[in-house]
């Protein structure tokens, strides 16, 4: 009877109400929320968001994944070839600790070494290159081809973006 966390896709906007509704079951969820101050009109105000919009995790063993998919609110259950997907629980745990310790955590583009990138904000907006690790850092890796030459720099992921794929700018 071992028990996974799984991530779960809710459908859009209702992140706490499958939350509340996954936990009135007896399942074990956890829906990572960050404070952020909106502007009304009228007023500022703080409020949660999820961390990862639409996405929030179910601990249960793999068998039972059918009660979350029948649960109100709750989109679907992430697979990768056809598999549920296990999210390890050192991942989970991490996050409860950053946010518990008052860090501020953001969502990022996630990159695997070997993606074509290019800069979407900054001094070098409009360079492509190649991610890649150098000294146990994550670089940009800009490859001149005339001169058969490459160089390194570290960019913040938040300013690239995967080539051929549209972002929205950072604001």
């Amino acid at each position: 009877m071992e028990q996974n966390w799984i991530a779960v896709r809710s459908k859009p906007r209702a992140e706490k109400v499958a939350l509340q509704q996954l936990e009135k079951k007896g399942i074990e969820a956890y829906l990572p929320l960050v404070r952020q101050k909106r502007r009304w009109s009228d007023r500022m105000k703080w409020v949660e968001l999820p961390l990862l919009s639409s996405y929030l995790f179910a601990r249960l063993e793999l068998k039972n994944s059918i009660y979350v998919l029948e649960t109100h609110g709750v989109s679907t259950i992430i697979r990768f070839n056809g598999k549920i997907a296990v999210v390890q629980d050192n991942v989970v745990k991490s996050i409860r600790l950053a946010l518990e310790g008052g860090y501020e955590l953001e969502p990022t583009e996630y990159f695997t070494v070997g993606d074509e990138v290019e800069v979407i904000e900054g001094p070098m907006k409009g360079t492509k290159g190649i991610v890649s690790t150098l000294k146990g850092e994550e670089k940009l890796i800009i490859k001149i081809d005339a001169l058969q030459q490459a160089i390194a720099v570290h960019i913040e992921t938040k300013f690239l973006q995967t080539v051929g794929k549209k972002r929205a700018p950072i604001s």
